[in-house]
């Protein structure tokens, strides 16, 4: 199915919205919704090197497939105000992991990284998942599983218009 996790999405969300009576909006469907502004002030998220943002304690390992809307606020608990993990982070391997340095700190080079992955020596970023992203220290142990990282890269591949390595 070519948009299995959107369709799984929508199915376990669209009821929990109609529990709650809410309104269920996807970043994947429009109207297309400000998800990475709205993450910022939900919780302690920042922007990273790579441009995805960046949990303290999840890391890169994190995704925002919905959001709720309500009629009214809700209650909320207090903020996180811890720094971010990239402020202290020296090394930032994040930026030195990407075979073809599509990562600068302040861009991303997304037909540099597309012209990797249509070539036969990207073979580990199809199997294995974005090196940039696993390079980062941070949250290893939310760090998505092997199935999950290449159907994450499949996706993405098949969006750039390359077909995915499999095996």
């Amino acid at each position: 199915m070519p948009d299995a996790l959107d369709a799984w999405t929508v199915d376990v969300v669209a009821p929990v919205a109609e529990t709650f009576g809410a309104v269920a909006v996807y970043p994947f469907a429009p109207p297309w919704q400000p998800f990475q502004r709205w993450a910022m002030r939900a919780e302690n998220v920042q922007p990273s090197p790579l441009g995805i943002l960046i949990h303290p304690d999840y890391g890169l390992w994190h995704a925002y497939r919905a959001a709720l809307i309500f009629a009214g606020p809700l209650p909320l608990p207090e903020p996180d105000n811890r720094p971010g993990p990239c402020e202290t982070c020296a090394d930032k391997p994040c930026l030195s992991a990407c075979p073809v340095d599509a990562f600068s700190g302040t861009a991303y080079d997304l037909a540099e990284c597309t012209g990797h992955l249509a070539a036969a020596a990207s073979r580990d970023c199809h199997l294995i998942g974005c090196r940039a992203r696993d390079a980062c220290p941070e949250g290893q142990a939310y760090r998505y599983g092997e199935a999950q990282r290449r159907f994450h890269m499949a996706a993405f591949t098949r969006a750039r218009g390359v077909e995915p390595m499999t095996e």
